[in-house]
C-alpha cells in the first residue's frame, strides 16, 4: 500500500500524522507526509519522505497573526491559509495520491483532498483528531467558550442552535473550500463541518468512546481507534538542562500554550507569577522566548521543547491550553490538568476532560497569576482528581490508537 498523508496545522496536529506514518512504515508501507516545510528536520530525521506543502515563511506568516487564537476571528486565519494551499493540494494528491494501492490520510481541513475523492476517485480517509470535528445533537462539541453549558439546553433549542453554527461555518469557510471548486466547474459544498469534510468511504475519530463517545447522529461510518500518541521521543533528545532540573527536586508544574503559539506572553507571565505564589517548581515550554518574564521565580525555568513522554510522568500537573495533543499526552501520563481554552477545539476539550474528573477549567480571559495559583493549589489537593488521572491512565495503556488506525487504513486500501 502507498500511503499520502496530508496533516495541516501546527506541531499538535502534524506530530499525530507524523507517528501513523512511522506505525504504517513499520507495518511494510511506502509512506509520504505532505505538510509544510516547517517540518522538514523532524521529518529528514525519522528518515520519512516529505513533499512540501507552503514555505517556512509562510507558516510563521501564520502563527505570527495576531488574530490566530481570537475566540472568534481565528478560523478567519486558518480559512485564509488554507485557501491559499488549495490549488496546490490539489496537485499534489492528482500527482500522488491516485492509483488502485494508494490511501489517501488527512484531517478535515485538508479541503482539496476531499475535493479530489469527488473528482479523482481516490481513496481519502478522514482522520479527526478531535471530538469537536463531529457535530451532534445528543452529547454535543463545545464550539465556544461562551457555550460551556450547551449540554444543558434543550434537544429543541441545540438543534437551532447547530442549525446556526452549520451555518455560520459555511460563510467563513465558503471561499477557502468553494473559490477552487468552483474553479474546477464544481458545485458549492454545503454543511461543510457538519457533513462533507468527512470521507464518505472512511473517517476515523482519533481518540477513545471513553473520552468522546460515537454519537447516534455521527456518520454510520466513523471508526474511533484511540490517541494517536507521539511526541518527537524517538528524533529530539531532552535538554541537559531540563534533565538537571528534573533531577534537582520535587515534580515541577509544566506550562504549556500551543506549540504555534505566539501570543501567549500573558498566560507564560501568569505562570511564573503562580509558581512564585505557591512557592512551587515550575517549567515553561515554549519556542518563542519573547514571550517570557524578563526574570522568573526561583525554581521556573523554561525549555523551547521536549517530549511530553519524557517530561510529564516526571510533573505535578499541566496547566496547557487544551489542544487535543497535549491533552492526550497528560492522559497517558496521568497527571491532572488545568485548562485554559481559547479557541478552535480548546472549549470542548477542556470540557471532557472537566467530565472526566481529571481538570479544572480557567477562561482564558481569567488568566492571572492570582487566579493560576488558586485553580493549582484546589487541584493540586484533590486526592479524588489524582486518583482519577491514574485510572485513565492505565485504561490507555491497554490500547495502541496507531496500531488500531493503522487496520482501519489498510481495510479502507483493501489491504
Amino acid at each position: 500500500m502507498r500511503a499520502l498523508l496530508i496533516p495541516v496545522g501546527s506541531a499538535g496536529d502534524v506530530h499525530p500524522y507524523v507517528g501513523l506514518a512511522l506505525a504504517l512504515r513499520d507495518r511494510g508501507h511506502d509512506v509520504t507526509i505532505a505538510t509544510n516545510a516547517y517540518f522538514r528536520p523532524l521529518i529528514d530525521r525519522l528518515g520519512l519522505r516529505l513533499i512540501p506543502v507552503g514555505t517556512v515563511e509562510q507558516y510563521e506568516t501564520v502563527t505570527a497573526h495576531p488574530n490566530l487564537w481570537h475566540r472568534r476571528k481565528g478560523l478567519n486565519v486558518i480559512a485564509g491559509a488554507v485557501r491559499a494551499a488549495s490549488a496546490d493540494l490539489y496537485r499534489l494528491v492528482q500527482e500522488h495520491g491516485v492509483g488502485d494501492d494508494t490511501v489517501v490520510i488527512a484531517p478535515g481541513l485538508a479541503f482539496a483532498a476531499r475535493t479530489a475523492q469527488e473528482t479523482l476517485g481516490i481513496r481519502l480517509v478522514t482522520a479527526h483528531l478531535q471530538p469537536s470535528c463531529f457535530h451532534s445533537v445528543h452529547r454535543s462539541p463545545v464550539l465556544h467558550p461562551a457555550l460551556l453549558r450547551v449540554n444543558s439546553l434543550p434537544l429543541a433549542v441545540k438543534r437551532i442552535l447547530f442549525a446556526l453554527t452549520d451555518l455560520a461555518a459555511d460563510h467563513v469557510l465558503d471561499d477557502a473550500v468553494n473559490a477552487h471548486r468552483l474553479e474546477l466547474g464544481l458545485g458549492r459544498a454545503r454543511h461543510i463541518t457538519s457533513q462533507w469534510w468527512h470521507s464518505p468511504s472512511c473517517t476515523i475519530g482519533m481518540f477513545p468512546d471513553w473520552f468522546a463517545p460515537a454519537q447516534p447522529d455521527w456518520p454510520p461510518q466513523v471508526r474511533l481507534t484511540g490517541f494517536p500518541l507521539y511526541d518527537e521521543r524517538d528524533a529530539t533528545d531532552v535538554p541537559a538542562e531540563a534533565v538537571a532540573f528534573l533531577d534537582a527536586g520535587d515534580p515541577p508544574v509544566v506550562f504549556v500554550a500551543g506549540s504555534g503559539n505566539r501570543q501567549a506572553k500573558r498566560f507564560f507571565h501568569a505562570a511564573a507569577d503562580a509558581c512564585g505564589r505557591l512557592g512551587r517548581r515550575g517549567l515553561l515550554l515554549t519556542r518563542y522566548q519573547d514571550q517570557l518574564p524578563a526574570a522568573m521565580p526561583d525554581g521556573v525555568r523554561h525549555v523551547a521543547y521536549i517530549p511530553f513522554s519524557e517530561v510529564l510522568p516526571r510533573a505535578a500537573a499541566l496547566v496547557h491550553h487544551g489542544g487535543i495533543g497535549s491533552a492526550a499526552q497528560a492522559l497517558a501520563a496521568g497527571v491532572p490538568h488545568l485548562v485554559t481554552p481559547m479557541t478552535f477545539d480548546q472549549p470542548d476539550n477542556a470540557d471532557r476532560l472537566r467530565e472526566l474528573g481529571v481538570a479544572r477549567v480557567l477562561p482564558a480571559a481569567h488568566v492571572t497569576g492570582q487566579t493560576v495559583a488558586h485553580e493549582l493549589e484546589q487541584l493540586l489537593e484533590s486526592t479524588e482528581t489524582a486518583g482519577r488521572c491514574r485510572t485513565l491512565a492505565k485504561r490507555l495503556t491497554k490500547v495502541n490508537g496507531l496500531r488500531i488506525a493503522c487496520e482501519v487504513i489498510e481495510g479502507a486500501a483493501g489491504c
